[in-house]
C-alpha cells in the first residue's frame, strides 16, 4: 500500500509540476562548415532541454495541455569565437474544443538573430538581467506564446507573459552587447515592436480579438459552424479598429500571415453574404494577400 501511496503522490506531483510548453526546437547549418558539426546537435539538444524543463509561470499544466511550439534555428553563417548569425522561425498552435483540429496562434520569422554558443556551455536565464541574445530571444518567444494561448481563453489572459516579455526586451535595451531587435529604432518589425503592441493600453482591445476568434468563435463551431462565425467577425471589426487607430501596428502583420489560411478556410462555408462581407474586410485589412481571400467567394 505505501508503495501505490507513493506512486499515486509522484504522478500527482508530474501532473501538478507540468511546464507550459510541449516545444521542438531544431537547429540547422545547411551552408555552414565548421570544424565540429556537432556543436549544433548538442545545441539543439540543450536549447529542447532548457524550453520544456523550465517553468515559465506559475500556472498549473496537465501535461496535455502543455502548449505545441516549435523552434527552427537557421544558422547562416559562422563568423568565429563561437558566434553565429542565424534566422529563428517560430510557431505555436491551440487545440480548438471537441475536435482535432489545432488553429495556428503564432508564425514569425525573425531574420535578425545572431548568437553566441560554445559547446556544452552551460545555458543560463534571467529574465531580469540579459545574460546573453541566444537566451533571451528564446525565453521572450516562449512568453508570448504562452501569453498568446492565456489571450484565446480568457479576456486578457496573457498579460503577466507580457509583462515578463516586455522585461526581457527592457534588459535587452539596456546591455551594449545585446543583438538586433530590440530597439524601437532598429526596424519596424522586430521584437521591440511585436511587444510595443501588446502592452500598449492604448491599443488593448487587441486582446479582445485573440479571445473572441477562439474562445467565443472557433471553440464554438462544434455547437454550430453558423454560430460559432460571428465572433470571428466580430475580431476582425475589432482589427479594422486597430488598422485605423495603429496602421502600421505589427500585430496586424502578425496575425494574418498567421490566421490568413485558416480564415479563408472558415469564410469558404459561410453564406454568400457572409463571403462577401468577409472578403471585403479582409482585403481591406491584409490588402497584399488580397488574391488569396478571392478563393473564399469561389468555394461551394
Amino acid at each position: 500500500m505505501k508503495i501505490i501511496y507513493s506512486i499515486a503522490l509522484l504522478l500527482i506531483a508530474v501532473v501538478a509540476n507540468a511546464q507550459e510548453l510541449n516545444c521542438q526546437v531544431h537547429v540547422i547549418a545547411p551552408n555552414v562548415q565548421t570544424t565540429d558539426p556537432q556543436v549544433f546537435n548538442t545545441l539543439q539538444q540543450s536549447l529542447n532541454d532548457f524550453m520544456n524543463n523550465r517553468h515559465w509561470t506559475n500556472g498549473v499544466y496537465k501535461p496535455e495541455e502543455r502548449i505545441e511550439c516549435s523552434f527552427l534555428i537557421t544558422i547562416s553563417q559562422e563568423l568565429g569565437d563561437d558566434k553565429f548569425n542565424s534566422q529563428i522561425t517560430v510557431q505555436s498552435n491551440r487545440p480548438v474544443y471537441n475536435s482535432s483540429y489545432n488553429s495556428p496562434m503564432l508564425y514569425m520569422v525573425d531574420k535578425d538573430f545572431p548568437f553566441q554558443y560554445a559547446q556544452y556551455q552551460v545555458l543560463e536565464f534571467n529574465e531580469n538581467q540579459y545574460q546573453s541574445n541566444l537566451m533571451s530571444v528564446l525565453a521572450f518567444y516562449a512568453y508570448i506564446i504562452i501569453g498568446l494561448d492565456e489571450d484565446s481563453f480568457a479576456p486578457k489572459g496573457g498579460a503577466a507573459e507580457f509583462q515578463k516579455a516586455n522585461s526581457i526586451v527592457t534588459a535587452a535595451q539596456s546591455d551594449p552587447s545585446s543583438g538586433p531587435g530590440w530597439k524601437a529604432f532598429e526596424s519596424t518589425r522586430n521584437r521591440y515592436w511585436l511587444i510595443n503592441n501588446l502592452t500598449n493600453t492604448k491599443i488593448d482591445y487587441i486582446h479582445e480579438v485573440f479571445y473572441k476568434y477562439h474562445r467565443l468563435g472557433l471553440d464554438k463551431m462544434y455547437e454550430s459552424t453558423d454560430d460559432g462565425r460571428k465572433p470571428i467577425s466580430d475580431a476582425l471589426n475589432i482589427m479594422s479598429k486597430l488598422k485605423d487607430d495603429a496602421p502600421n501596428a505589427m500585430i496586424t502583420q502578425v496575425f494574418f500571415q498567421t490566421k490568413g489560411d485558416e480564415l479563408v478556410n472558415i469564410y469558404s462555408k459561410a453564406t454568400p453574404q457572409e463571403k462577401s462581407s468577409a472578403v471585403q474586410i479582409l482585403s481591406t485589412l491584409d490588402a497584399s494577400n488580397a488574391s488569396k481571400y478571392q478563393q473564399i467567394m469561389k468555394s461551394n
